[in-house]
């Protein structure tokens, strides 16, 4: 994944024909028509992104990891994740945009998107697989948007906030569940990661160790790393460092900070400590890391 200096990743607000607006729709095949193709350069956004492959090929590559575009995928994004989409030619499809505004405006409760099993923060996001049931329905939905949208009705956004909501529930009801016989123990273990997520996102910039997290949620830190690691097959260590690296990994493209003010900023005071840090965990210097995203 590479790109010009020219192009360094940017940061974008949810703009439609020079206008702001909080949701947008369009087919892939008219993005191609406007673009020349659907390549663009990788970036990072402050809204959610649903591109729904119903017959693209390509790559999409999600906070610095690829994955294969397959017709009859759908790919979320959550705001703040870097992303690129690249499609080949004579593709098909739709990409659905929308600002957590939208869904406030439109009595979507704020906690209805974090209830689903769809949009990660920083956890691995692979695509969700379409089978022809759901296809039927996710069509017929994803069509009355698109007509909503481009019609003039006064109304189009509420008539768009309902048939979204049907839409993420339909995929929400097929998206994978963790494995398990245990139904209690899986609900505990559920209940525990979400929290975990939760505060990590809140915490990891001062917080490194298992034992702040553990001490939070009123458990030990070998039970947190165990149900952790039984639910998303990383240990609560692993998920913490691995949120730091990505963090620094944003922050070398997105800021024009050195290795030193980026360590400081995610809690290092010692910078070859943080220096260590990152290659130990990412293969690569934070510099070489930069090069290989921009040269």
């Amino acid at each position: 994944m590479k790109t010009t200096a020219s192009n360094k990743i940017y940061s974008q607000d949810l703009i439609y024909n020079g206008t702001p607006m909080p949701f947008v729709i369009k087919t892939i095949e008219a993005i191609e028509a406007e673009t020349g193709g659907f390549a663009d350069d990788p970036h990072r956004h402050n809204y959610y992104t649903v591109i729904w492959s119903v017959n693209a090929t390509g790559k999409h590559i999600i906070d610095f990891k690829e994955y294969d575009i397959l017709p009859d995928h759908i790919f979320f994004v959550s705001p703040e994740q870097v992303h690129q989409v690249i499609t080949n030619k004579a593709s098909f499809g739709f990409a659905i945009l929308f600002t957590p505004e939208f869904l406030q405006r439109n009595s979507i409760r704020e906690d209805f998107i974090a209830n689903l099993k769809l949009f990660k923060k920083s956890d691995e996001t692979p695509p969700l697989p379409v089978n022809d049931v759901m296809k039927v329905k996710l069509k017929k939905f994803a069509d009355q948007m698109l007509d909503a949208f481009n019609s003039d009705d006064d109304m189009r956004f509420d008539i768009i906030g309902a048939y979204l909501k049907l839409f993420l529930i339909e995929c929400n009801g097929h998206c994978s569940l963790t494995p398990g016989t245990n139904t209690q123990n899986i609900e505990v273990g559920k209940t525990l990661v979400k929290s975990f997520k939760d505060i990590v996102e809140k915490h990891f910039y001062e917080w490194h160790q298992v034992q702040n997290y553990a001490d939070t949620l009123n458990v030990s830190p070998n039970y947190l790393n165990e149900v952790i690691k039984a639910n998303i097959n990383i240990s609560a260590k692993d998920y913490i460092q691995n949120r730091l690296v990505l963090e620094a990994k944003r922050m070398v493209v997105f800021t024009e900070k050195s290795s030193k003010e980026i360590g400081y900023d995610l809690g290092f005071d010692d910078p070859s400590h943080f220096s260590k840090f990152f290659k130990t965990n990412n293969g690569l210097s934070l510099q070489d890391f930069k090069r290989s995203i921009l040269l």
